[in-house]
């Protein structure tokens, strides 16, 4: 399997010269609906997380302090649209749990609730690389995981691109033609 490749428009790469982001591949991943060791995992991590962080306090943390900073340049209101890490974060705070998706969406989920950093998925069989860190066109569809109809995406919104489309409104919306199935 090639490497895949990822370029950066010189307007996104000159707004933001220290946002970086990280592609990996995992292969021979068997998904599945749950198992027993991913409901243990998910136990221990809401226990880890209760015990770290509180509610009150995310917003000092230094991480969800540098999403939203970022999100504000962005021109987004981070307390309407958080980043995914945070908003799976609250969730858990508040009492809640990650929703059951499948094995590998949970697992990155539960990665993206522990470190507080935006985690996208794909399955790779829909992907066309190149991809592209770039701002989305006036008027370009988007299709989000769980969305009934595409939105008209913006100027000012920083999307993750292949050579076709939008892959994830960055960093918190993934496009539901890319999503990781059973």
């Amino acid at each position: 399997m090639q490497p895949i490749n990822v370029y950066w428009c010189s307007e996104a790469a000159s707004k933001f010269p220290q946002l970086a982001i990280s592609i990996g591949t995992i292969n021979g991943v068997v998904v599945e609906r749950e198992n027993a060791k991913i409901k243990e995992l998910k136990g221990a991590l809401y226990a880890e997380v209760r015990a770290q962080h509180n509610v009150e306090g995310l917003k000092e943390n230094s991480v969800v302090r540098a999403y939203r900073d970022f999100y504000w340049r962005l021109g987004i209101d981070p307390t309407k649209i958080r980043p995914s890490g945070e908003a799976l974060l609250r969730r858990v705070l508040h009492g809640g749990e990650l929703p059951t998706i499948s094995t590998a969406v949970d697992a990155y989920n539960l990665a993206s609730m522990k470190t507080i950093i935006p985690i996208s998925g794909f399955d790779r069989d829909t992907l066309h690389p190149p991809f592209n860190v770039r701002f989305a066109e006036n008027g370009e569809p988007f299709t989000g995981i769980g969305m009934e109809k595409p939105m008209a995406l913006t100027r000012n919104m920083l999307v993750l691109a292949d050579s076709r489309k939008v892959l994830c409104i960055y960093p918190h919306r993934d496009a539901d033609q890319t999503k990781i199935t059973l």
